[in-house]
């Protein structure tokens, strides 16, 4: 897995939320109600994070999913030596 798209999608994800935040506490009524505006940001967040960062999010799965194939080839490989010491010590 890349660590690089990890990062990067996260630093991505994290600067859809604080941006909106941010100018929605310079409004005074979200000063009062800061609540109201991390609620208000997740949401623009979430939505900005769908429809932009398609292609970061491709790059971290794809990495995911290529390195749990490769643990799980391992493990067969593993899996393929226990089976054949124990297919030889019962057949001596």
């Amino acid at each position: 897995m890349k660590i690089r798209s990890v990062v990067v999608y996260s630093v991505l994800r994290l600067l859809a939320f604080l941006v909106p935040f941010g100018v929605l506490m310079i409004f005074p009524v979200f000063q009062q109600l800061w609540w109201l505006a991390a609620i208000f940001a997740a949401l623009i967040g979430l939505s900005l994070s769908i429809l932009l960062l398609r292609r970061p999010l491709d790059d971290v799965s794809t990495g995911l999913y290529a390195s749990r194939q490769q643990k799980q080839s391992r493990r067969r490989s593993a899996a393929e030596l226990d089976a054949e010491a124990e297919d030889s010590a019962t057949g001596a």
